[in-house]
């Protein structure tokens, strides 16, 4: 007992002093945290929360065989109890589902960038619509709970080398369609979601657009760690000429592996693009651009995009369709984010469920070549020479804008449009 007051006393001591804390031991709050009275709870759970990883590290302790019995029995009814150790969980780790994942998310940037500090470790941060701790968050969002933050070898990925940090950017449109005899959906409509790599600076490092399967994410965030750890010590210019000579690398590798990936399927190559062998290996050349003499800035995000804008204009629906299948197996599911589908549908027969989970693979496949390809490569390229790379919230604006098309300047998300006529009354809005 006295190595767990002396523990929570030292934790304390990293607590800022405005906060209050009752002084109870750890077993007293995880305790209290799954009680059957809110007054109880609510206190308790905000205590764990504020002390961090640790605070939910305890939690996940104490009832590490309720959380077991529960993963191996997804689908059995939930009871009064498991609601309450589920919603303690979800609370103190800010993520619906934390019982599989174990992660621990800031919502607070600025105190991310300060644990990363003091821990050597980069930031990952998401942007969502919504939140994360709602059931109907955006699509991309609720997804990763599945494929990413379940997935054992991601979740321990994350737990151990990186800080996490989601933010809302705003909130998730939702639909309600009343079929008139009792019955209704319940559904999200667009809405996007990325993944940032930031230093401690919370400046944007990399960024992942979003769902990838797990092999994908997990190769991303191993290079996104490596590229951290290998700007420590540099000075601020040769961290952004290290920095621009990682991006055009790595957009040419993303490029390179898009046009062997169609030259197997058969596709006919892009006029003037070809892959010519350097010091650096494989490099996708762009014919028009290779032998231009004016080395500008435009110039230079020119050439990081002509080839992926090539290389769209010949990969069809169906191309992409049989690309995917070449990287079926970065979208492969693990038990836990199985385990996790059971439980959402629990009336599913067993082979109509193994439809769903073999179809949603597919889907994740194809949204991962997607992504990586067209979208990542863009990135790449704002990252290497925009104006706004350096700050993240307004990088994350023009991603938004420009990229997922849904500007903050529109409230409506493209959902409303206004030269189109509906015989609706205001055209169906409600105020």
């Amino acid at each position: 007992m006295r190595v767990k007051f002396s523990l929570l006393s030292l934790l304390f001591l990293v607590i800022p002093a405005q906060v209050a804390f009752a002084k109870s031991s750890i077993n007293t709050l995880v305790t209290l945290a799954a009680s059957e009275r809110n007054e109880e709870a609510a206190p308790a759970i905000a205590e764990l929360r504020a002390l961090g990883p640790a605070g939910l590290e305890s939690l996940l302790r104490a009832y590490d065989s309720a959380i077991a019995n529960h993963i191996a029995n997804p689908t059995l009814a939930s009871t009064p109890e498991w609601q309450r150790i589920t919603t303690a969980l979800d609370a103190v780790s800010q993520q619906r589902n934390s019982y599989l994942s174990g992660l621990y998310w800031y919502t607070d940037i600025q105190q991310a960038q300060k644990v990363s500090a003091e821990t050597g470790k980069p930031i990952l941060s998401l942007r969502l619509l919504g939140k994360l701790t709602d059931e109907l968050s955006c699509a991309n969002s609720r997804f990763f709970r599945t494929v990413l933050y379940s997935n054992s070898e991601i979740s321990t990925l994350l737990r151990s080398r990186f800080v996490l940090h989601w933010q809302s950017v705003r909130p998730v449109p939702i639909i309600t369609i009343d079929f008139g005899d009792g019955r209704k959906l319940e559904r999200t409509v667009t809405g996007n979601s990325i993944h940032y790599i930031l230093n401690s600076d919370g400046q944007p490092l990399d960024a992942l657009p979003g769902v990838y399967g797990p092999q994908a994410f997990a190769r991303s965030l191993a290079n996104a760690e490596t590229l951290f750890k290998s700007l420590q010590g540099k000075s601020e210019i040769v961290k952004r000429d290290f920095l621009n000579e990682y991006y055009r690398k790595l957009n040419n590798k993303i490029s390179v592996g898009w046009l062997n990936d169609i030259t197997k399927l058969g596709v006919k190559k892009p006029e003037g693009v070809m892959i010519e062998v350097g010091n650096d290996g494989e490099a996708l050349s762009i014919m028009p651009l290779a032998v231009t003499k004016a080395i500008t800035e435009r110039t230079i995000l020119r050439a990081m995009t002509a080839g992926s804008e090539a290389l769209g204009r010949v990969t069809d629906e169906s191309t992409w369709l049989k690309i995917a299948a070449l990287h079926s197996a970065d979208a492969v599911l693990d038990d836990r984010s199985i385990a996790l589908i059971r439980k959402q549908n629990p009336e599913l027969e067993p082979k109509v469920l193994s439809a769903l989970i073999e179809k949603f693979q597919h889907s994740v496949a194809l949204d991962t070549v997607r992504n990586e390809y067209r979208m990542h490569t863009q990135l790449l390229a704002w990252l290497s020479r925009d104006p706004t790379r350096t700050d993240i919230e307004k990088f994350n604006e023009k991603v938004y804008a420009e990229l997922f098309i849904t500007p903050r300047s529109d409230p409506w998300l493209g959902l409303l449009m206004p030269d189109t006529y509906t015989a609706i009354d205001n055209s169906g809005v409600v105020k």
